[in-house]
């Protein structure tokens, strides 16, 4: 079918069209707890096409070094088909789908936990979201409540690139306005049952002189603390990168709405939690996953504190496990934790605060300590990463 319209003059008709104030309308999206009902589905809208320009500036931007995301003949050479989106830009998009459906009234993200990415995304891939209401926790009339959401990114073949679960702080609506009802779903929610991962890897030792020579399995030993060269101080640039992964939350990029909040979130746009994530694991990846032919994923990620613009990032890993991966011993598991912290280097953050950098913040309450200030962000992360030397 054709649509085919005949165009005409178009006259004003403002001047002679009333103006009715009491059918004023007010959008409200996102969702208040008591409108988070356990089982609840949302199919999230818009989709995001993946390109190889979208997907080369994100890798840029955020300071990936690993070859895997900047260079098609590398990742030919490892067996990939094309150039595959980094983890951190399909996590990026995915979450920022949802947030108009599920967390645009959310006071905090309050963790991230077993998020695995099951597939690559390539140019061309469009990605769509889902989420699912798991839990919801009332805290009391006078507090927000807290809810725990599972959401899936699927392709355009409507399998599974991701999937991984979330924690939001959110309030009662109480008496403010209502929010715009979101799309009936009747559908099923996608899920990924057989957790087994097929990559393309290909077998013979691949363009090693691309990346540096200490980032082979062999080079990662338990215990190790590696203190990250430099730092990334974040401009008013968060604002418009935030919208550019879309994310519709307006605490990130509407100072009016930022100003009109109270309490320590008041004031200048805070820094989207996902871009902060992203910095981090590219200050960390020279030196961690600069060699890794794929991120596994992660759990246990918590933001600590927020991020403004002015703020200079910095970051620490620790080595928490060297493995083997299972039916391949070109390859091992290398398992560690990702520090953020702010306005500190790394090597005067590790100095200052010693061990207690590396105790997760959520615990010390119970344990009478104080939280670190310059502490922003922790989490758990596994990479299949290449052993220098193959048993076949």
């Amino acid at each position: 079918m054709t649509l085919t319209l005949k165009p005409g003059r178009q006259e004003e008709r403002g001047s002679e069209t009333p103006i009715l104030i009491d059918q004023a309308r007010y959008p409200q999206y996102g969702r208040y707890l008591d409108e988070l009902v356990p089982g609840q589905v949302f199919e999230h809208p818009r989709g995001f096409t993946f390109t190889t320009t979208n997907m080369l500036d994100f890798a840029r931007t955020f300071m990936q070094t690993n070859p895997l995301y900047l260079n098609c003949q590398y990742a030919r050479e490892v067996g990939f088909p094309n150039l595959p989106a980094s983890p951190q830009m399909v996590f990026n998009v995915t979450l920022s789908l949802g947030v108009q459906n599920d967390s645009e009234k959310a006071v905090a993200n309050l963790g991230y936990y077993n998020v695995e990415f099951l597939r690559a995304v390539y140019d061309g891939d469009t990605i769509r979201a889902y989420t699912k209401i798991l839990d919801r926790k009332d805290r009391g009339s006078e507090k927000p409540g807290i809810a725990l959401l599972r959401t899936v990114g699927v392709n355009q073949e409507d399998r599974v690139v991701l999937q991984y679960e979330r924690k939001i702080l959110v309030g009662r609506r109480g008496d403010r306005r209502p929010t715009t009802p979101a799309t009936d779903f009747a559908g099923c929610f996608p899920t990924e049952t057989a957790l087994q991962l097929e990559l393309p890897i290909a077998d013979e030792v691949f363009a090693g002189s691309l990346c540096g020579p200490d980032t082979y399995l062999e080079d990662f030993v338990v215990g190790d603390i590696i203190a990250h060269a430099n730092g990334r101080t974040i401009t008013e640039e968060h604002m418009a990168l935030t919208y550019l992964v879309g994310n519709s939350h307006p605490l990130h990029f509407d100072r009016e709405y930022s100003r009109s909040l109270s309490g320590k979130m008041s004031g200048e746009p805070i820094v989207y939690g996902g871009l902060v994530f992203a910095w981090l694991d590219g200050l960390a990846s020279r030196d961690i996953s600069e060699r890794a032919v794929w991120e596994l994923g992660f759990t246990e990620g918590y933001h600590t504190q927020p991020a403004f613009a002015g703020d200079t990032l910095g970051a620490l890993s620790r080595i928490l496990a060297v493995e083997s991966a299972h039916g391949s011993g070109a390859f091992g598991v290398v398992t560690s934790q990702l520090i953020g912290i702010k306005n500190v280097t790394a090597g005067a953050a590790l100095e200052r605060y010693g061990s207690e950098l590396f105790v997760k913040e959520n615990s010390k309450r119970a344990a009478g300590k104080d939280k670190i200030p310059d502490k922003i962000f922790e989490i758990e992360r596994r990479l299949l990463i290449p052993r220098r030397t193959r048993d076949h």
